[in-house]
């Protein structure tokens, strides 16, 4: 059994096929898929909504970065993943860990597997 079995895990993309590959990946590991959530907007209204264990937080929502959720989530301390095009190092003062796109389902599960370990 994964260890993301039953946790609530927040999808923030714009990208609907990529939204569609994380959701199924994680469905398969047991998780409640909140979302996805396509831009700041909606992603905060689910943050608060649904008290997720975790986010998978794309950096750029439709050409605008996404840290007005990055920060949301830092003050509630709900872990995140921050999922980007841009490299390891996305800058902006991100500390949080960082998972390439592209990615496959199973760096995601094993990053997020990460992140709720830790």
């Amino acid at each position: 059994m994964s260890a993301l079995f039953g946790k609530k895990i927040l999808i923030v993309e714009d990208e609907f096929l990529v939204a569609l590959m994380a959701e199924g990946a994680l469905a398969e590991q047991g998780v409640a898929v909140l979302g996805p959530a396509a831009n700041a907007a909606d992603a905060l209204k689910l943050v608060e909504a649904g008290a997720p264990d975790a986010v998978l937080l794309d950096l750029n929502l439709n050409g605008v970065r996404s840290d007005a959720v990055a920060a949301a989530l830092r003050k509630s301390r709900t872990p995140f993943l921050l999922a980007t095009g841009y490299g390891a190092n996305p800058g902006g003062g991100f500390t949080e860990p960082v998972l390439e796109k592209p990615y496959t389902e199973d760096q995601l599960v094993a990053a997020l597997e990460r992140l709720l370990s830790a």
